[in-house]
């Protein structure tokens, strides 16, 4: 069985996308390895109309913890699928499945390998998405005294950094979900037109909280070297940082964190967990030979 996780082409690394392969492998070691007749889908908007080509050579895929999202067209399911949980009511009635399949993204189970014990070294960081991190942005919280966390670093960092804050500005969905999960209050960020709202809505509503974005301006170029900008784009670009950084304090000192009860995260944790004795005792009964 051979874990279908997101992958970026050209190398880099999505917190996000990264956790299947430290979560998946601490909590069900020895199912997964690289036969591909049979595909585990997990953390991820991996639902869409490009999951079978993506999983071509299965004959059966596992949906596990799995949102909608992305894609064009509707998902066609067939008996191929075996869905044992969604991220969320959203996904499932898109799915037209039950509802109660619904129960929360995956990625929620991090609360069964990490423990968040780190002292706090920042009141707020901010961790933008995969696509917009960059230095600009880590200049932006610079300016503010925040903590940067970039989406791109290894899964160890962006968690102990996660951990280390006592409120995380996000617009990272999964930056979110762990913080949520180890118990970080969180605030939701939009800076771009693509960020997909269906997903955090999706999620949110598995655990109880309204979706309310905080909308800021985008900050131009995130990723360019400042060493290679002319004297011209270098101002340009600082009065933008400066801008960013301006947007983000306000967010951070006049808008509400959200976290979900504590009561509410662990049973949905137990639910996540009891899906997964099911999947992994369907396993050893040769569902999936």
């Amino acid at each position: 069985m051979k874990l279908s996780y997101y992958k970026l082409p050209n190398g880099e690394r999505n917190f996000g996308d990264d956790l299947n392969p430290l979560i998946w492998e601490k909590l069900i070691p020895g199912v997964l390895d690289n036969n591909e007749n049979v595909a585990f889908v997990g953390i991820g908007s991996l639902i869409n109309d490009g999951l079978p080509w993506r999983t071509r050579h299965a004959s059966k895929r596992v949906i596990f913890g799995t949102g909608v999202g992305y894609g064009k067209g509707d998902v066609k399911l067939d008996d191929s699928y075996k869905i044992y949980c969604l991220r969320g009511s959203l996904s499932a009635k898109a799915l037209g499945v039950e509802e109660k399949l619904g129960i929360t993204d995956g990625a929620v189970l991090i609360r069964r390998i990490y423990e968040n014990t780190a002292k706090k070294v920042h009141r707020f960081s901010y961790m933008p998405h995969y696509e917009l991190a960059g230095k600009g942005w880590e200049l932006a919280c610079k300016n503010n005294g925040f903590g940067y966390i970039d989406p791109r670093w290894s899964v160890d960092k962006v968690l102990s950094s996660i951990c280390e804050t006592e409120v995380l500005l996000t617009e990272a969905m999964h930056g979110a979900i762990v913080a949520d999960a180890l118990r970080v209050p969180w605030v939701p960020i939009v800076t771009n037109s693509t960020i997909l709202s269906f997903k955090w809505q999706d999620w949110c509503s598995s655990i109880g909280v309204e979706y309310k974005p905080n909308y800021i301006e985008r900050l131009q170029n995130p990723r360019e070297k400042l060493d290679l900008l002319t004297p011209v784009r270098f101002v340009r670009d600082k009065i933008r940082q400066n801008k960013a950084a301006k947007a983000l304090k306000q967010v951070a000192l006049n808008q509400p964190s959200y976290l979900s009860d504590d009561s509410r995260i662990e049973t949905l944790t137990n639910q996540l967990e009891e899906k997964l004795y099911q999947f992994q005792d369907d396993v050893k009964q040769g569902l999936f030979n």
